[in-house]
């Protein structure tokens, strides 16, 4: 069995970071895998196991000839016999699986605004997934989507997985006062709502002016992240809250911040709050997405609702004020990241998946 994993780039994003962990996951389990990244590498391509062989396709177009051929050649030299296509890169799977029937083809669903499934586009991937062997969903909206809009009768759900980055570099160093830094990973997009965040905050500063809000996350350079660099500008944050762009070094940056928070107005899945538990971060998030199924209130963190920026304020508030409390919702969400969440339990049913598929 020889499997490829073929993501659309490896910028810095969730279902980038999953194509990449899953990559060195199934090596170390001695599967065999290759990585393929069909437009263009990026940030993450450092966090790429050296033993994993890895290829870039430049692919410029949607029917790019000379793309196809680099990935046929792909499949003919290592011999794939599983196509896992993450997110948009189905279309390239699925000319793939024309070209050479026998190859199974697995769609893996990161889709983050699983609030809103009713406006996805969706004409294209349904005339795609005939081909598809399996779905692999994220959560439950997802997997319900796929069996009522895509109509297919073979999804499954495996949920995310974090591991360590063996090969984590220190190259970010956070502004701020050691102690007393609030760190949000996520890209610059709207579903990710920095706007009810740095309200949020702001209001916190004038009670805690020592702490510190740091953004994490790929910058567009569009509408929505200036407006975003606008409205910290006009709340005069600017010696309070820092924005650093895609970084490689996550482990590092998180091992200099306190607390983690995500404000999405919408979520699948999301890999930054299993990297905070990983890390030993107590978290405040929104209740969006699968997130109440994967932390519990007052549990292991605390959840509030989105664009809330007064429920943000107090749960962000109340973390600060109770460190002890802090730590134990940071300690009992790492255990449960670390048992629930690991990257053996989820390669262990992927590997089920996939023997499925060949003994079909």
């Amino acid at each position: 069995m020889q499997v490829l994993q073929l993501i659309d780039s490896l910028e810095a994003g969730g279902a980038e970071c999953m194509a990449v962990n899953l990559a060195n996951a199934l090596h170390e389990s001695g599967i065999g895998v290759v990585l393929v990244a069909s437009r263009v590498g990026g940030i993450l391509e450092s966090q790429v196991d050296k033993a994993v062989p890895y290829y870039c396709l430049d692919k410029k177009s949607t029917l790019d000839i000379k793309a196809f051929i680099r990935l046929k050649t792909i499949i003919k030299t290592h011999q794939i016999t599983i196509i896992h296509a993450h997110s948009s890169s189905f279309f390239m799977a699925y000319i793939a699986k024309l070209s050479y029937p026998k190859l199974h083809l697995i769609w893996h669903d990161h889709y983050g605004d699983s609030e809103h499934l009713e406006q996805r586009p969706h004409k294209i991937l349904k005339f795609c997934s005939r081909r598809f062997n399996a779905i692999i969903s994220v959560n439950r909206k997802l997997a319900d989507w796929s069996k009522n809009v895509l109509k297919h009768s073979q999804v499954d759900i495996l949920t995310n997985f974090v591991m360590a980055n063996k090969n984590s570099r220190r190259i970010t160093k956070l502004y701020g006062i050691t102690g007393k830094r609030v760190v949000c990973l996520a890209n610059l997009r709207p579903q990710k709502d920095h706007f009810t965040l740095i309200k949020a905050f702001n209001e916190v500063v004038q009670v805690y002016s020592e702490w510190s809000l740091h953004l994490i996350g790929k910058d567009f350079n569009d509408e929505y992240s200036a407006c975003v660099y606008k409205l910290i500008n006009e709340l005069k944050l600017d010696d309070q809250v820092f924005c650093y762009g895609s970084c490689e070094d996550t482990s590092y940056i998180l091992s200099q911040a306190s607390i983690g928070v995500l404000s999405s107005k919408s979520e699948g899945l999301p890999l930054a709050l299993l990297e905070y538990g990983l890390h030993q971060l107590p978290v405040v998030t929104t209740n969006v997405g699968d997130i109440p199924t994967v932390i519990n209130h007052k549990e292991e963190g605390l959840i509030v609702p989105p664009n809330n920026e007064m429920a943000l304020r107090e749960a962000l508030m109340q973390i600060i004020i109770t460190p002890e409390q802090a730590k134990t919702y940071a300690l009992d969400f790492s255990h449960k990241v670390r048992t629930h969440y690991s990257s053996t339990a989820f390669v262990n049913q992927l590997n089920n998946l996939y023997m499925q598929l060949k003994d079909a």
